[in-house]
């Protein structure tokens, strides 16, 4: 199985490789357009800001490239959210693969980013096979997605918000599956069996 891991300016791809090389997998980590089409699977993770990542995805023709993928995709953090339709974070035009758009957490009263354990619930993906409702998995954010219809995780942070989200062939967790021990490995697993 060939699992190509999207390589842009955003941390993080490290991480991912390491964790899949855990569960036997050698991913690709490259931002070549046909690696990317002919992979299996595609990872989009990511750490950094929305309106830097896209301009470079932009620049190097993969936020159409990104669009246009059949396989299976996961998206990671600020991969989750770069899927989306906007964010707020310096008011970014995304790919629009998921019809939402991405907002700021308000304090009110607590840290943002929310960082840490915290528990997803209302698990409703294939992603999430053999995994219970109130697991927990590591977050470091400070922008997130409202529910939706779209949504198949939530994670409560002040309010409730989309912990994961899912259409068509592309899945999406605001968590690090790679940080988030034996549940984020079995996440990945269950993606890699799509």
């Amino acid at each position: 199985m060939k699992v190509a891991i999207v390589k842009y300016n955003a941390g993080n791809t490290a991480s991912v490789a390491n964790a899949l090389t855990r569960i036997g997998v050698e991913p690709l980590i490259t931002d070549d357009a046909e690696v990317l089409k002919s992979a299996n699977k595609v990872i989009f993770p990511g750490v950094g800001e929305a309106s830097t990542a896209m301009a470079y995805l932009r620049e190097r023709g993969l936020d159409e490239v990104i669009c246009s993928l059949k396989q299976p995709v996961l998206g990671i953090c600020l991969g989750m959210q770069l899927l989306c339709s906007s964010s707020d974070e310096n008011q970014t035009s995304c790919l629009g693969v998921l019809p939402t758009r991405v907002k700021l957490f308000k304090s009110n009263g607590l840290k943002v980013p929310h960082m840490g354990w915290n528990q997803i619930s209302d698990l409703q993906a294939p992603i999430f096979s053999g995994i219970a409702d109130g697991s927990f998995v590591y977050f470091v954010h400070s922008y997130y997605v409202n529910l939706d219809s779209q949504t198949t995780a939530a994670c409560t942070y002040g309010e409730k918000f989309s912990a994961a989200l899912s259409f068509k062939n592309f899945h999406a967790v605001q968590f690090h599956v790679e940080k988030s021990g034996p549940i984020g490995q079995r996440i990945l697993e269950n993606f890699l069996n799509l």
